[in-house]
């Protein structure tokens, strides 16, 4: 991976800590832009278009949460990874970083090298979703699956799907990797019809049923997420 192709934005009120975390991106050869609070990082954003937003949640003035919210709101940034990185790692600020659109969390305090390693599954993760065809095509290894024509191909065999799980596995292939929170998946594919989270799992459950269990992993009391997989193996 070519990392000066690679656009990171560091949002945090600490000048000690942009400057720590700026040092090790730069080293790696990212290109490294800073921010020192909410508002000026959309603005920076906007200009920049990173590839990926590195945020701390406690800011003054808007803080991490509100900034992502607002940065998932510019079209231009649909592509940009968000990650919070923040010393508050209970099981509710998780699921509020997640509720709010980000792509990971990273815990305070973190070594230089597990951070590296980090961002780089991130940056990873980018291009895998750039395989993702921005109309109505998703092509991943052996997978495609097209929306125009309500079809799913894989290893060469075509898979009828109803109408509900094609619309989820859609949503969750769309961004390969992300944590869709049980929320998200509700609000999105049934939108004001009144199911609960068991409709969640028996669609999960048709859809590894016919394209194999590894596809869709459930994250414990957040929601679940599409992995990509080699190209050799299910």
């Amino acid at each position: 991976m070519n990392n000066y192709y690679y656009k990171i934005l560091l949002v945090d009120d600490e000048p000690d800590v942009l400057e720590f975390l700026g040092y090790n991106l730069v080293k790696e050869g990212f290109t490294v832009y800073k921010a020192g609070n909410g508002r000026d990082a959309i603005k920076i954003a906007e200009q920049t278009i990173p590839h990926l937003i590195i945020l701390d949640v406690m800011m003054p003035g808007i803080d991490g949460m509100e900034t992502c919210r607002e940065l998932k709101q510019i079209a231009s940034l649909r592509r940009t990874a968000i990650v919070f990185l923040t010393a508050r790692n209970e099981d509710y600020s998780q699921i509020a970083a997640f509720d709010a659109g980000a792509d990971d969390y990273i815990p305070k305090p973190v070594k230089p090298s597990v951070f590296i390693s980090r961002i780089m599954a991130l940056l990873k993760r980018f291009n895998a979703e750039e395989i993702v065809n921005n109309n109505n095509i998703i092509s991943l290894n052996s997978l495609e699956i097209n929306r125009d024509n309500h079809t799913v191909n894989y290893e060469g065999q075509k898979i009828e799907f109803r109408k509900k799980e094609f619309a989820l596995l859609w949503m969750l292939a769309s961004r390969p990797n992300k944590v869709f929170t049980r929320e998200q998946i509700l609000s999105t594919i049934w939108d004001d019809t009144i199911v609960n989270e068991t409709t969640i799992n028996v669609h999960v459950s048709g859809i590894r049923k016919k394209l194999g269990k590894d596809f869709i992993k459930c994250i414990k009391g957040i929601g679940y997420k599409f992995e990509t997989l080699p190209e050799t193996g299910k």
